[in-house]
């Protein structure tokens, strides 16, 4: 049997090898999980609220385990794996509380004779796609919702992270809940797509990554009209206006951009700073990125990991490179950037930037911050808004009405205002434009899980 071979980015040693589930292996695992949505969907929400509670209890005990676990196979810093994993946690404690609140109304009917009645029911089995840079957390927001609901749910975990995956589900297993009721497979994301969209027994796909797969995904289910969610890929602006307070901007820019060495989808890539002030953000700035660690996520004290695999840092050199080549300046040689070797690039920031330059078009999913300068604020929203993404973006201003105007202005799912981590799990997660529809957390969350049906009464 085909194996699949988990590495560990920092040293590209083999950490695990799993077998790949065959098609006609998840098939019968579909099918179970439709038989086990049966029974699942009628489980009072109080009693499906206390499973989630218990593996929420669980995820806390096995903490350490779990952010290990990220770091073997992600690369991400221990401590970010551990916030991580804290982060995920969270959904799963949220949405035991919205299992408890999902409700239908009544409402006036339009002759005396009637009652009319709204309710809320799970909308079946889910097949879940999910990316590598957040292996826990992409995963127990779509998981989390899915079995508060009462649906069940198949989970494919990306090929490069999949033992976060396969130990949550384990331990929501030892927290009583049903094995098919919550299941995950080894695959392609090209089969799964393929089985999930084209499988009469599952209604409903939740995808995380990028817009290009997401669209395949949204025309194959399109065929048997599938109920679909998208999170997809971004460009988020970053915009620090000349009121802003600067330390406060370049500590928001390196909790946006240098997280998980900037392979996230709402990270900062594209920062506009106003001409007023662009010296002295970039001077602190470059100081404070030069200061971060890279290395090992095992090693204490590093703050950057290494990045996914070698195709990835091809990309990011590929962006750097493109940038000096058109006049951008970097903050460090090309030398230095790659001095690590491996998967290991060095953050870097890149000043003098335009928009005729790759890293102010594409998603670059790697530890560069551009600054390009402006001095109109109308026209740096147009610039921001000018991209098919619409995922998140972040501003910094302490001028109320700018930052107002911003606000409504920004074609952005999410928006920081000087704030440059602006996810929780209580709070509506997803995009706008071609970054994707639907939202995750919060409680529009729940709601993509959920059919409404309405009961007319003749009485």
């Amino acid at each position: 049997m085909e194996q699949l071979e988990v590495y560990n980015p920092a040293t590209n040693e083999v950490v695990e090898r799993l077998d790949y589930t065959t098609h006609e292996e998840i098939d019968a695992q579909i099918n179970r999980a439709h038989q086990a949505f049966q029974e699942w969907k009628v489980v009072d929400a109080h009693e499906r609220a206390s499973k989630l509670n218990q593996w929420a209890t669980l995820i806390d005990e096995h903490q350490d385990e779990l952010a290990r676990l990220i770091t073997l196979e992600g690369g991400k810093p221990l401590a970010e794996a551990q916030g991580e994993v804290a982060y995920a946690n969270s959904y799963v404690k949220w949405y035991a509380e919205e299992a408890k609140r999902v409700y239908g109304r009544t409402i006036p009917a339009h002759t005396p004779s009637k009652k009319m009645v709204i309710d809320k029911f799970p909308v079946g089995v889910v097949g879940a796609i999910t990316p590598w840079n957040f292996p826990a957390a992409m995963i127990t927001r779509k998981m989390a919702p899915a079995l508060a609901a009462g649906c069940t749910i198949i989970c494919k975990p990306a090929v490069k992270t999949p033992l976060t995956t396969i130990k949550l589900v384990e331990l929501a297993h030892e927290a009583g809940i049903p094995k098919d009721a919550i299941s995950y497979i080894i695959a392609s994301g090209k089969d799964a797509g393929d089985i999930f969209t084209g499988h009469g027994q599952i209604n409903k796909i939740t995808f995380t990554g990028s817009t290009a797969v997401g669209k395949t995904l949204i025309e194959q289910s399109a065929q048997t009209v599938k109920n679909v969610t998208m999170e997809l890929g971004g460009l988020a602006p970053f915009i620090v206006h000349n009121d802003a307070d600067i330390e406060a901007a370049v500590d928001g820019t390196i909790a946006s951009k240098f997280r998980n060495a900037g392979q996230t989808c709402i990270c900062a890539n594209r920062i506009f700073v106003h001409k007023d002030i662009a010296e002295q953000y970039t001077a602190r700035l470059t100081e404070k990125v030069h200061a971060l660690t890279v290395g090992d996520g095992l090693e204490e004290e590093v703050k950057i990991g290494p990045l996914i695999d070698h195709n990835a840092v091809e990309k990011v050199l590929t962006h750097i490179t493109d940038a000096q080549d058109k006049g951008g300046k970097l903050s460090r040689s090309l030398e230095e950037i790659q001095a690590l070797g491996g998967n290991f690039i060095k953050p870097v920031v890149i000043s003098n930037v335009d928009l005729n330059m790759k890293v102010m078009h594409e998603e670059t999913f790697g530890p560069v911050a551009p600054i390009m300068t402006y001095d109109d604020l109308d026209e740096v929203i147009d610039i921001a808004n000018d991209t098919e993404f619409g995922l998140a973006s972040y501003f910094f201003t302490n001028n109320y009405r700018t930052g107002l105007k911003l606000f409504n202005e920004l074609e952005y799912g999410v928006i920081g205002w000087n704030d440059g981590g602006p996810s929780a799990a209580h709070a509506p997660f997803g995009g706008l434009k071609e970054s994707g529809y639907g939202r995750e957390g919060g409680t529009e969350g729940i709601e993509p899980y959920l059919e409404t049906k309405y009961l007319s009464i003749e009485t």
